[in-house]
């Protein structure tokens, strides 16, 4: 396939110290992202003791409420950010998700806040798909790996500032008013992103019409990608690996609470720090730091192994998934919870390495006028499947072993994750046969 020459006519290049300021902004937006997504996690076991909540319901709010909007409303918006102006959609995005995270502070029920997480879904699905396509047009391709993976340092910092912001904040003040903390920055980043981000597509009406003309129907553009083998084997590993991590992260500080409590609770008060903020900042810093340090590396060894044969792209995700399974394993059987946190430190390093190279072999996939909605595509099976089903379950089989098998909260809850974590063999293994395909299917 050969990109449309009006379409490709139409983006000027952005200057290299402009592009470090846009990906900054980007990143920080993400961060927030994932900081109002994610801080619900660490005040899941408060707000079930306030709200009376069983863990699938904890599950459903986490996850399901959130991905089913987030995952349906994607797509078309990344329809129109295929011609649209990507920094005012995205703007509007981050304004809308941190409205709704400040409306989940004012929550009187499961109901209302369910609505709430609803609304922080619908805001987020217009964040990401234009992201990806909008850092790529700022990007040359030899770098793309390394860009989108800094982007994706969003998810493993988001979710570090989510669990030790929200962990104080709650322990002082309640995990209402943690959430009103957590959204308020992103109001500002959406007037930062409206005001200073350069939709670097023309903006005259001639090649503004150029574009629409040249941007394929719905259909073509599902049929390039439906064509794509290497798409599907990475979608759907990177779902199973959503499924795993989602529901992990959903039920890990719930897993410390349960079956670490006293220790920890020595520990925080030797901090001077209450449980809830000792365990959120604790987690905050074994899961992102780690993350961080993961997501960085494999944009990194993507662009630099992935120059000499594409499938290093899905290679290095392959491996690491397979790896990060035995980490986890010895921290849930653990009896001390500083070995679990410790053990706890190597998957998210390792599972993290996929954001760079899996993102830019989805970019390379397709035509310049497909790359959002092919993100899009992506996003939608990795947060319907995962961020959907992850949390909710993982909470109902936690129930399940709770309850009906009698082996009380803590056990559920361990076991349940124990279960879940054996996923990952699959979702590598997918990577690793999407090795066959990658290089005849790259187009871009």
């Amino acid at each position: 396939m050969t990109e449309a020459p009006a379409a490709a006519a139409a983006v000027a290049p952005v200057s290299p110290g402009y592009r470090r300021y846009a990906l900054c902004v980007l990143l920080v937006i993400y961060i927030l992202n994932f900081l109002d997504r994610q801080i619900v996690s660490i005040l899941a076991e408060p707000i079930k003791h306030d709200l009376h909540l069983a863990d699938w319901q904890l599950g459903l709010m986490t996850g399901l409420a959130f991905a089913l909007f987030y995952t349906v409303l994607g797509i078309p918006i990344a329809r129109v950010a295929e011609t649209g102006n990507r920094p005012r959609i995205i703007a509007a995005a981050a304004g809308a998700w941190s409205l709704f995270t400040i409306a989940c502070g004012f929550a009187q029920n499961f109901v209302q806040l369910v609505l709430c997480r609803i609304g922080v879904g619908i805001g987020e699905a217009g964040c990401t798909p234009p992201a990806h396509s909008l850092i790529t047009d700022y990007t040359p391709r030899e770098k793309r790996a390394s860009a989108l993976a800094f982007y994706s340092l969003g998810i493993p910092l988001g979710g570090l500032f989510g669990m030790g912001l929200g962990g104080v904040i709650a322990d002082a003040h309640g995990w209402r008013t943690a959430f009103l903390v957590a959204g308020a920055p992103g109001i500002l980043m959406a007037l930062i992103a409206a005001t200073t981000l350069v939709e670097p597509r023309s903006r005259l009406a001639a090649d503004l019409a150029a574009r629409r003309a040249a941007r394929p129907p719905f259909g073509e553009a599902m049929a390039e990608i439906r064509s794509k083998r290497t798409f599907w084997l990475i979608a759907f590993a990177a779902a199973i690996k959503a499924f795993i991590g989602y529901g992990a992260a959903a039920f890990l500080a719930p897993f410390f609470f349960r079956n670490h409590a006293a220790e920890l609770t020595l520990i925080a008060g030797d901090f001077g720090l209450g449980l809830t903020g000792f365990l959120g900042i604790t987690l905050g810093i074994v899961l992102g730091l780690t993350g961080a340090v993961g997501t960085f590396m494999g944009g990194y060894l993507a662009d630099k192994y992935g120059a000499r044969d594409l499938r290093a792209y899905v290679s290095i995700p392959a491996i690491s998934t397979l790896m990060g399974i035995p980490f986890y394993i010895a921290g849930l059987l653990s009896e001390s919870a500083v070995f679990a946190l410790v053990m706890f430190a190597f998957p998210p390093l390792l599972n993290t390495l996929w954001y760079g190279p899996g993102y830019a072999a989805v970019q390379g996939l397709v035509r310049p006028q497909n790359r959002a909605t092919a993100s899009a595509v992506l996003l939608f099976l990795i947060n319907l499947i995962g961020l959907g089903l992850g949390p909710l379950g993982v909470g109902a089989v936690s129930d399940l072993i709770s309850g009906p098998l009698g082996l009380g909260m803590a056990e559920g809850v361990r076991w349940s994750l124990m279960i879940f974590i054996l996923f990952g063999a699959l979702a590598s293994a997918l990577f690793w046969m999407a090795r066959k395909t990658i290089r005849e299917e790259m187009t871009s």
